[in-house]
């Protein structure tokens, strides 16, 4: 696989399969994703919540816990670009070993959904940036808390000199936030992924953070993962987007793609429930029926219960992955023919 400048991908996630094994069943969380992020590059991911990005997300990074999560299928492959250049697969690593400690924070860092559960409330947000710094770039303690005090002003931060001593609950949640990307970002990493970062943040400040990872990034040149239920955030961000629905990618494409040719009905259904600034509309169009049971296994597309142009296949085969136009990707039956003209020609 190459990407659209002709150069391999930093990261290439094929056929991933994360499970989780519980009392009332198998949990096939992450359903044979795959996808690839190029240097620089942003990816949006979108869907419902339960559809499957965080859990994607947490596997990249080894982070399923074992029991009950387990990656049972597939390759993460990392094109490492920091220390020595080689290519792993992620998947095979320990995660617990020092390999993957090194890469995790180091070379790909997370943002996590909420910052308040995700800093440590026992030390000072300076001293939590500045014992990753020393962990991965082997500086001594006061060298690292000059790195910490530098980040906090980077993320704008007033006052870091002060603000590096207080602790998480002395901050507004706007500020723990950048703080989380202050503490993702302290190490350069090649890859950022950023799960669900403006949420429960206020629009002013969830503009803000959008702007800031926007100029952090041109500053580091890292590759983005931003993983969200937020369109908006998305059409604002992203180079290409990827559709989840119940674990697997239903559509691909870069964003002009997705938000102005959609393909598949569940991606025109989440930009039809979206409010639009100035549309002279009373009532949003909701997407009718609910997700399936999280054990549930569905034969077809799992879609198919709340399609509004389901057919008999839909309920019994799983539909193929079509190639629209390019890069733009789409798995639905109603694509069949148009795959089969692109074919014979």
């Amino acid at each position: 696989m190459v990407t659209n400048n002709g150069a391999e991908p930093i990261l290439e996630v094929k056929n991933l399969k994360t499970h989780f094994f519980t009392d009332k069943g198998v949990v096939q969380a992450v359903k044979g994703v795959s996808f690839s992020l190029a240097n620089g590059e942003t990816l949006g991911i979108v869907g419902e919540s339960g559809c499957g990005k965080s859990v994607t997300a947490s596997s990249i990074m080894q982070l399923i816990k074992l029991p009950p999560g387990k990656i049972v299928d597939g390759e993460i492959i990392f094109r490492r670009q920091k220390r020595r250049a080689e290519t792993i697969d992620i998947v095979q690593l320990d995660p617990k070993g020092v390999e993957m400690r090194s890469i995790r924070g180091g070379e790909i860092s997370m943002i996590f959904q909420e910052p308040m559960t995700s800093l440590n409330p026992l030390h000072t947000v300076g001293r939590q940036i500045a014992e990753v710094v020393e962990l991965h770039q082997q500086l001594s303690r006061k060298e690292a808390m000059k790195v910490a005090i530098d980040m906090l002003d980077r993320v704008r931060i007033a006052d870091p000199q002060d603000r590096v001593n207080q602790y998480p609950h002395q901050l507004s949640g706007g500020m723990r936030q950048r703080v989380m990307i202050a503490l993702a970002l302290s190490c350069n990493p090649s890859i950022l992924i950023a799960d669900e970062p403006t949420t429960a943040l206020d629009v002013t400040i969830q503009a803000q953070i959008i702007s800031l990872m926007e100029q952090l990034q041109d500053d580091f040149g890292s590759s983005i993962i931003i993983i969200t239920h937020n369109l908006g955030v998305v059409s604002q961000m992203a180079d290409y987007v990827a559709v989840m629905y119940f674990g697997r990618i239903v559509e691909y494409g870069t964003v002009t793609d997705i938000f102005r040719e959609p393909q598949h009905p569940y991606t025109v259904g989440l930009l039809q429930s979206i409010p639009v600034l100035g549309r002279r509309k009373e009532i949003l169009v909701p997407i009718e029926g609910i997700v399936p049971n999280a054990t549930a296994e569905i034969p077809g597309c799992a879609f198919a219960d709340r399609c509004p142009h389901v057919m008999a296949k839909c309920r019994s085969h799983l539909p193929p992955v079509t190639t629209v136009e390019g890069q733009h990707q789409v798995a639905c039956w109603l694509h069949e023919d148009a795959a089969a003209v692109r074919h014979a020609d």
